[in-house]
Formats: C-alpha cells, structure tokens, sequence
C-alpha cells in the first residue's frame, strides 16, 4: 500500500506540473552546445515560454507527454517514495529517536537509484514527447514520435530492450541527488517544525512548510543532473543505438560546462523551480496526507 499511495501522490502532483516540465525540457534543450548569443532564443524565460508554447503548439502543447509523466511518476515515485517509506516505518532513518541526516540521506538515495531504473524508459519518451514543437520553435533534437505506446515500440523495434534504458547514465545520478536531498530535508524540516510547535503536530500544515522548505533545497542540488538527463534522453542515436552528440554523462557535463559556463548547468533554473518546487511541495504534501489517512483508516 506504501508503494501505491506514494505514486498517487507522485500522480495528483504531476497533473498540476507537467505543463512546467515541457517547459523546464524546451528550455534545457535551447542553445545546447551554443556560446550565449550565437543562437536564437524562443523562450526568454518560463512565462515568455508558456505564452509561446500556448500560441503556437496551443494549449494541448503544454500538457505534452502527460500520459508518460503520469506512469512514470506513479512506477518511479511509487518505487522511491514506497521504498523510503518502508526504510522510514522499519525505524532505519532514526538515531535515539531523531532524524539521521546521514541515514536519511543514504535511504533517499538508494530509494531514488531503484526508482531511477524503474522508470528510465518511460522517462526516455516522456523527454522526446515533450521537445516535440512545432518547426518556428523547436529546440534540441526531434523525434517525431506518435505518442507515448508508439514511441516504446518504435525504440524497442529499432534498438532492442537496452534502447529502452539509454540515458539512464544520467538518470540514477540526477534522481539519487534529488531523492536523498528532498527526503532528508523533508524529514529533518518536519521533524523541526513539530519541534518549533508552529502548527498542531498532525496538521497538514506541518507537511507543507516541510515540502517548501524541502523544494528550494532540491532544485539547487538537482538542476545540473536535470540539464543533462534532459540532453542525453532527447539527444539523436546512430543505428547502433550511440548518442550522436554525447558519449555519457561525464562527456555531456563537462562539454556543457566548456561551451555554456556554469550557467549552461542551471540553464532554465526559473523553470526549473516553477516545476520542481510545486512538485516537490504537492507529491510530499499529498504523499504525507495519504499516509496519515491511511494510518488512520486502518
């Protein structure tokens, strides 16, 4: 049951987020490998983004890839925060009755590299789905894909099952820095927030100021790894299945660094939040309340 709340939760999150995550992908994608101001620039920032997506792809273009960021969200999230919330039940994350910060910190990790494999190939089409625009605002690579069911047997077809996980080089970095930094800020923040008694001690209140507290945290930590998962899923393969730009994660990060500059890492870093933040807020808050409801009910 663990697992199945934790990616409700994931799910409820995502439908309020995925317009913020088209828009977090387009931006990664644009100028990618391109000095600042050599290259032409669609989306001037996440509203200038919103406004040009919604006009141009129309307002169905914003919720692009929704269908796959729901099943990855309830198998990916539904694995981590499942998991996590087993090593949390089991007593695993305390020491004398307080939060490890260590130990929550290695559980959000491992919680998050299992999840990261789990969901990978979902991921890998979500990210194509979701560069997809119309040619006046394309950015990255195009794949052209017919939808989400069309896209995993085209790439299964044509590259066989490990097609399927390319990327996930960079998908178990980018999740493991993400999980273990959101679940240790977010069990350290609540547990000092029912410390403080600002709130009621099962108010929902406590979950929420945890999960804000938790989202500014993520987004810093994560970004980077987001801007090169984001790179190496949507970038174009050869016949073998080899990316046609970068070799892996430490060739696409240290390129990206050479050529942007440490603003290349944290290129889209307002959308970024605007996407990562409310999700981050939203899928602990409903993960938390599910959890107590559940609780309570059984």
């Amino acid at each position: 049951m663990d697992f199945v709340l934790s990616g409700l939760a994931a799910c409820g999150a995502c439908l309020f987020t995925n317009p913020l995550e088209v828009v977090k992908t387009r931006m990664q994608l644009q100028g990618e490998l391109r000095s600042r101001g050599t290259y032409q620039v669609y989306y001037r920032n996440v509203f200038h983004a919103f406004y040009t997506i919604g006009k141009v792809d129309g307002l169905a273009g914003l919720q692009k890839g929704l269908a796959a960021g729901l099943l990855y969200q309830f198998f990916m999230n539904g694995v981590r925060l499942g998991s996590y919330a087993v090593i949390e039940s089991c007593g695993y994350i305390h020491t004398d009755g307080r939060v490890s910060a260590l130990k929550t910190t290695a559980a959000g990790a491992a919680a998050g590299v299992v999840g990261a494999v789990m969901g990978s190939p979902i991921y890998l089409v979500k990210t194509h789905l979701q560069s997809q625009a119309a040619s006046s605002i394309a950015v990255g690579h195009q794949h052209q894909h017919q939808g989400m069911v069309q896209a995993l047997k085209a790439i299964h077809r044509k590259h066989g099952v490990l097609g399927l996980w390319r990327g996930s080089s960079a998908a178990v970095p980018r999740v493991a820095v993400g999980s273990s930094t959101q679940l240790s800020t977010f069990s350290s923040s609540k547990e000092l927030v029912i410390d403080l008694q600002i709130f009621p001690e099962n108010s929902w209140l406590v979950g929420l100021t945890a999960g804000m507290i938790s989202s500014v945290v993520v987004v810093l930590a994560m970004t980077p790894f987001d801007v090169i998962s984001t790179r190496l899923y949507n970038q174009p393969v050869d016949q073998l299945g080899k990316g046609m730009i970068y070799k892996g994660f430490s060739d696409c990060f240290s390129r990206t660094l050479k050529k942007e500059g440490l603003t290349g890492l944290y290129k889209g870093l307002g959308a970024s939040y605007f996407r990562l933040g409310p999700h981050t807020i939203l899928s602990l808050f409903f993960w938390d309340e599910l959890r107590k409801f559940y609780r309570s009910y059984r």
